[in-house]
């Protein structure tokens, strides 16, 4: 068994984790409503890391449809998908592969089989354009742009635009919506700020950073608000709270100064934040976490996001939700009817959501499932583009 990318993660985290107070804890104010919907949703895909399987899904009238199993040229690390919602990209141990994409979600597999990268990223997106596709592998201190041909989504070149990590371990990288900056986490070393132009011939700017908050904590994740009025890092050892993990809320618009919201770190109600979602409508935001040990159930925080004029604040909702063991990915469908989680750790590997009707912001259980005969290892996810 080849566990990759998840293997380096939850180690990293699990030293983190077992000195914090409270690591038996589990947390207050956990439920989940479950419930039934007649909604449907877009074309969304799980990379099941164990079984070398990328599995495209819909949700039509509230069932869960399983539209075709790709097999993944290699063992699996990460996948994304562009912008346009023509072409997906799995990141593997043989390096970056590129996939068509089809009018009912199958996947076609490019550039005659062969890889366009030999990077093992183990994050990466690709840039508003189209034109460039951003990734940075873990054990490297390089993070990489490599210049799209946005007709074929295949590279144009064979030369990468580069620039230095002040560390090696990388989690998670984004871009911001309005295509400025790249913000890459990177574990105990905090999360670097990158500015990006992507006009110019190296997109890449100087690298700034963002130390952690607490001593031995770990940045895990990041994610920019749709419309760019704030960022958010997901650490551990962030608050004082029993589940010790938290999201961090800094100012957009203060960069490349560092503006962190008073009010900040949030408690994620949980030890390990490993995702965090802003809708698109920029109302709420999510924030999947790993809890108290590696069987247990994980949980989704969510919290309302308030603006008066440029002043902003985030407040918990009332109660997190129940999801899969090691919950590591959350996506908003195409057609924003669903949030969708996958887990790591085992059964059920995907979960999705609906908003309640009566409660703003409460998320609602409506599908559970297995992708696969498990343990199938489902470590990402990612959803056509809104």
């Amino acid at each position: 068994m080849d566990i990759g990318k998840w293997a380096r993660v939850l180690l990293l985290a699990a030293p983190l984790l077992a000195g914090c107070k409270g690591f038996w804890t589990a947390p207050s104010s956990t439920t989940t409503t479950t419930t039934t919907t007649t909604l449907s949703g877009g074309i969304f895909y799980v990379l099941n890391a164990e079984t070398s399987q990328i599995v495209a899904y819909n949700i039509v009238a509230g069932v869960l449809n399983k539209i075709a199993a790709t097999p993944a040229p290699s063992t699996p690390i990460a996948l994304t998908i562009s912008p346009s919602g023509g072409y997906l990209y799995l990141s593997t141990a043989n390096g970056i592969y590129m996939y068509t994409v089809g009018s009912t979600g199958t996947l076609t597999l490019g550039n005659s089989n062969a890889a366009i990268s030999s990077d093992q990223a183990q994050s990466m997106k690709v840039d508003t354009t189209n034109g460039w596709l951003v990734e940075a592998a873990s054990g490297s201190t390089t993070l990489c742009a490599i210049a799209l041909n946005t007709s074929t989504g295949l590279a144009k070149s064979s030369t990468e635009q580069c620039a230095a990590l002040p560390v090696a371990t990388v989690q998670q990288l984004t871009i911001s919506p309005d295509n400025l900056y790249v913000f890459v986490a990177l574990g105990t070393g905090g999360t670097a700020v990158v500015p990006f132009t992507a006009a110019n011939t190296n997109p890449l700017g100087a690298v700034g950073n963002i130390k952690v908050k607490g001593t031995g904590g770990a940045a895990l994740s990041v994610a920019v608000d749709p419309t760019s009025r704030l960022f958010y890092i997901g650490e551990t050892v962030a608050t004082s709270s029993s589940n010790s993990g938290g999201v961090r809320a800094f100012t957009y618009a203060s960069l490349p100064t560092v503006a962190e919201l008073a009010a900040s770190p949030y408690a994620s109600k949980g030890l390990a934040p490993y995702s965090i979602l802003p809708t698109v409508s920029g109302d709420y935001i999510y924030v999947a976490n790993r809890q108290t040990s590696s069987s247990s159930s994980g949980a989704i925080a969510g919290f309302s996001f308030t603006s008066s004029g440029s002043t902003y604040a985030l407040t918990a909702l009332s109660s997190t939700v129940t999801a899969g063991t090691n919950p590591v990915g959350l996506a908003e469908d195409s057609t924003g009817n669903f949030i969708l989680a996958v887990s790591v750790g085992g059964s059920p590997d995907l979960e999705a959501y609906i908003f309640d009707t009566t409660t703003a912001g409460q998320l609602d259980a409506v599908i559970t499932s297995t992708t696969g005969t498990d343990p199938v290892q489902a470590s990402a996810i990612a959803a056509m583009p809104q």
